[in-house]
């Protein structure tokens, strides 16, 4: 029989499978959808594609570290509903939008209220035991990387047969089983804390208690940089793709099986990984990764066929593997279960700042020395390899020694937060 830690654990796999799938059903093929819509205002589609994936990642930005001292405070489990039925409801309206200005406002709500990647990583780091994490961090991420791996293929094939208006509904539904399953396979066992002061100063206090944890902001900064390596290219991989194939109308398959079959990559490696770094330690898995995804990322500037293309992005996609879910592993091991909403919240915040920055960064290096007519998207896999190997480099020099066979023992007093 499961213990509850487990079933807990087992729950939160299934929920992010089913929210990954949805959302990489559509993610992919947004620029696509951004360009069928057009502009009411006469905006250049470049821009509104930037707009789609930067305005949303601002958004949760700044929404994430709230919600996550809400969870502190209320309850993790109200959290990750709130992500997952809020993310259902918003993601089928877009399906029905006239225009790409209103996906934009759409987006940029979906930023506010969704989250579910922070939301689940609190919910489990709170309950599971510290020398546990490696193997449960990797089981989210691999719930994660398993629904990427499907959900890019399937809106693929459902924009090449019926339009990619469909794919929203079945992220929706896929959403909404995931909240299901969270509302009744979860049961929450949470004691709110005693707090003193106002709830806005109590959530500065918690962050401010948050980053003054040793080894925690350089574990944000290297969150940083690895997203902002691994989404700059999503966004013009597609258009990418495009000038690989003779066969305009296949590529949005083609770019569905590439996503899929690193995120399927990805999905093997961050068990293994994971696993692999409770037993030697995550600071030397993070950085034997990080330097493995950066040799795979620069060959790929010289692709000149599809499968070249996929190929390596299947290696990149293993070894990624074992950068993110190292990152939340150590999180969690450097803090106490008590603030892990914050913990997380923040965490997500410096995601979506990656990903708010990635299109940016990436629309000025594809322009810059190219034409208009001819962005060099091959630039972006150079720029991505020096990413990684950077973050290889900050993670070996300025995180704490590893601590393996750690215990489920309390963080420290002064990493604790105040009652």
């Amino acid at each position: 029989m499961k213990s509850s830690w487990q079933r807990t654990v087992t729950i939160m796999f299934l929920a992010q499978l089913l929210a990954s799938m949805g959302f990489s059903t559509i993610f992919p093929f947004l620029p696509t959808y951004v360009e069928e819509l057009g502009s009411s205002t006469g905006s250049s589609t470049v821009f509104l594609v930037a707009m789609v994936y930067s305005l949303q990642g601002v958004a949760m930005m700044i929404a994430s570290p709230i919600w996550g001292s809400l969870s502190d405070r209320y309850g993790r489990k109200p959290m990750v509903l709130r992500s997952l039925i809020g993310g259902a409801v918003l993601v089928v309206l877009m399906g029905f939008v006239r225009n790409a200005e209103e996906l934009v406002l759409l987006r940029l709500v979906q930023g506010l209220v969704t989250g579910v990647v922070s939301a689940s990583a609190s919910m489990v780091a709170a309950s599971v035991p510290r020398e546990r994490l490696g193997y449960a961090m990797g089981l989210l991420q691999t719930g994660q990387w398993a629904g990427i791996s499907v959900g890019p293929i399937m809106g693929g094939f459902l924009e090449y047969l019926v339009g990619i208006r469909m794919s929203f509904i079945v992220t929706g539904v896929l959403l909404t089983l995931g909240g299901l399953l969270v509302l009744f396979g979860v049961h929450e066992q949470f004691t709110p804390p005693e707090r003193k002061g106002r709830l806005i100063s109590g959530m500065f206090g918690q962050w401010g208690t948050v980053l003054r944890v040793p080894g925690v902001p350089v574990t944000y900064l290297l969150r940083f940089t690895a997203w902002l390596g691994r989404t700059m290219i999503m966004p013009y991989l597609p258009l990418f793709i495009a000038t690989l194939t003779l066969r305009d109308e296949l590529s949005s398959i083609y770019t569905g099986f590439a996503i899929g079959a690193a995120s399927l990559a990805g999905t093997i490696s961050g068990v293994v990984l994971g696993r692999l770094g409770d037993r030697v330690g995550h600071k030397r898995v993070l950085v034997a990764s990080a330097l493995l995804t950066a040799v795979f990322y620069a060959p790929m500037s010289l692709v000149t066929e599809v499968w070249q293309l996929v190929l390596l992005n299947v290696a990149v996609g293993f070894a990624v593997g074992g950068v993110l879910p190292a990152v939340s592993a150590m999180l969690a091991r450097f803090t106490d279960p008590s603030m892990a909403g914050s913990v997380y919240g923040l965490d997500n915040s410096v995601g979506a700042a990656s990903r708010a920055a990635a299109p940016l960064l990436a629309g000025a290096v594809i322009t810059i020395g190219a034409t208009p007519d001819a962005p060099d998207y091959r630039a972006l896999f150079v720029v991505t390899a020096v990413l990684f190997a950077a973050t290889a480099a900050l993670a070996s020099w300025r995180l704490p020694p590893d601590q393996r066979g750690a215990t489920s023992e309390p963080a420290p007093a002064e990493a604790r937060p105040a009652s």
